[in-house]
């Protein structure tokens, strides 16, 4: 093997296993995150209602009223209150 194939295949290898890494890293935060709801609804909360408030948290604030007032066009429209 050429010295430049060595070079590729370690530079490959080490991609790989970057990845196989921040994919355990991503198991485990989600399982974390899946007992933080867990626990939440033992307390009492509502785990899907949770889930809404952290997606519009994340939400840019234009967007987030742009969607709100969609939501309430589109409520009023089907005589919702």
């Amino acid at each position: 093997m050429a010295k430049q194939d060595a070079i590729a295949v370690d530079r490959l290898k080490s991609f790989i296993e970057r990845i196989e890494r921040l994919e355990t890293e991503r198991k485990a935060l989600s399982d974390d995150i899946k007992e933080v709801y867990a626990e939440a609804k033992g307390s009492g909360f509502d785990a899907k209602v949770m889930r809404q408030v952290i997606r519009l948290r994340k939400m840019d604030s234009a967007k987030l009223q742009e969607e709100q007032a969609l939501l309430e066009l589109y409520k009023d429209a089907v005589g919702l209150p």
